[in-house]
Parts: structure tokens; C-alpha cells; sequence
């Protein structure tokens, strides 16, 4: 991993652990202390792992790389718009560097290959008792999956084993993944999302597509035309454009 950060390697603190219920939930309930690293819990396998709308993010033994980050803002910092757009895009560019071909970010939180999905996020953010506004970035990336993993997923699953003729190991993929964040979030955390928007709306796996929005009081259709300055989704209806935050909603080609 510390080749993969280079100069950066001082930045993180990491621990690993061969299993845990949910390593976002061991950063939000025992914040390590704020020593001015960025401190990272990795676990070989989650047995609660947790992602969106309250579903559950399966974990096998050597199958994936899961692990949170728990990044901590100024107080000046632009948060919390767009968060989950900017982390899909850190996962997608060190994809990106690893040669992964066609790396499309699904709003608000998914990252998909061939449209299946590779990897996902979960953003929570903490704050109280004394301490500033910090997220805790829970980040999963499917590395190879066991060949009778059932994932619920609606366009399916797949894995880096069958994108890449040698992927790389759970070390270096995390070293450069970390990097990615670590850019992205110091450009986030100064310029806000408007400063990522056009890199995120290059690889919008849904860009001009019908799509339906589920979780809404009535449901919503029309064509997903992108993201604006706060990262909510761009709908195109009959009615006129519709501005969409991530709430409790999911995304779905129509």
C-alpha cells in the first residue's frame, strides 16, 4: 500500500482486522482521536457490512476489499453536497489507473462495469460532543467473487477478476484508492462539488437515458440529464426538470 501512496503515506492511519460487524460503524461509535491523520479501519470480512437504504453488503472471505475512511472536515469546508458523487469518482479513477475499461458511476453511490455493479459507498456523516463535521466513508469493491455468490443487485454483480487478466492485490488496490480520495476530497473540500461535476457527468452511467427514481411518494420517470452544482439528479419530465436528492430514493433504468 505504501508504494500505491507514495509521498502520501503519512497522510492515513490503518488498521486492519480479519473480521468486524461494520467498520463504518466502528469509526462512528469509537472515533479514534484526531491526530491530524486520516484514519482508515479496513476488515478482511464485515459480518454486518451496511450500505443504502438499509441493505446489507455481503462479504466472503478473500472475496472483496471493504474498509471506511473517516475523513474529517474544516470548518469552513464545502460539505456535505455531492460527498458520494465525489467518492465514486476517487473508486472510479484508481480503477481507471489499474486499466479498467469503462467505469461508470451510477448516482448516487455505485460504481458499475458492462453496468453491472464493482463496487459501492455509504457516506455517513458525525458530528457532536465537541467535534467538527466528519464523514465516515464506508467504501466495497468486489475483487473476486465465490462462483455461487448470490448478490441482489438489479442488473447483477461482477468482480475485478473479470475485468482486469491480473488484478491487483487488496494492498495495492487500497493504497490507490486512498490516493484518489485524498485528491478528490482536497478539492472538494475547497472548491465544493462544482469543481468535480464534469468529471463525474463523463462517466454517468445513465447520461440521457430514461430512468425511473423509486422511493419518492409517487414514483418519477423521465431522462436523467445529469447532476447540478449540489449533486441532487437532473430528471427531464413532461412536467419540466426535476431536482432529485439522494434521500431515501434509488435510481432504475426505465
Amino acid at each position: 500500500m505504501a508504494e500505491a501512496l507514495g509521498e502520501l503515506a503519512g497522510v492515513f492511519s490503518l488498521e486492519i482486522l480479519p473480521e468486524c460487524d461494520s467498520t463504518n460503524s466502528r469509526l462512528l461509535d469509537n472515533p479514534p482521536p484526531d491526530d491530524g491523520r486520516v484514519h482508515v479501519l479496513a476488515a478482511e470480512r464485515q459480518t454486518a457490512g451496511r450500505g443504502r437504504r438499509g441493505r446489507v453488503w455481503q462479504s466472503w472471505p478473500g472475496a472483496g476489499l471493504t474498509f471506511s475512511v473517516l475523513w474529517r472536515f474544516t470548518p469552513a469546508a464545502h460539505v456535505p453536497a455531492g460527498l458520494s458523487l465525489v467518492v465514486g469518482l476517487a473508486v472510479a479513477r484508481a480503477l481507471e489507473e489499474l486499466g479498467v475499461e469503462g467505469v461508470a458511476l451510477k448516482w448516487p453511490n455505485d460504481v458499475l462495469i458492462q453496468g453491472k455493479k464493482l463496487a459501492g459507498i455509504l457516506v455517513e456523516l458525525s458530528s457532536g460532543r465537541g467535534r467538527g463535521l466528519a464523514a465516515v466513508i464506508g467504501i466495497g469493491i468486489n475483487l473476486r467473487m465465490p462462483a455461487d455468490a448470490a448478490v441482489d443487485y438489479p442488473t447483477g454483480v461482477i468482480d475485478l477478476a473479470s475485468c482486469l487478466a491480473s488484478p491487483p492485490s487488496p494492498s495495492r488496490l487500497l493504497g490507490l484508492v486512498l490516493a484518489q480520495l485524498q485528491r478528490f476530497l482536497e478539492i472538494y473540500a475547497s472548491a465544493g462539488f462544482t469543481a468535480l461535476r464534469g468529471a463525474w457527468q463523463q462517466r454517468n452511467a445513465f447520461a440521457d437515458l430514461p430512468v425511473r427514481i423509486l422511493g419518492e411518494a409517487h414514483e418519477l420517470t423521465g431522462t436523467c440529464v445529469g447532476v447540478d452544482d449540489d449533486g441532487a439528479l437532473l430528471l427531464q419530465t413532461p412536467e419540466g426538470l426535476r431536482r432529485v436528492l439522494s434521500g431515501d430514493v434509488s435510481l432504475r433504468l426505465a
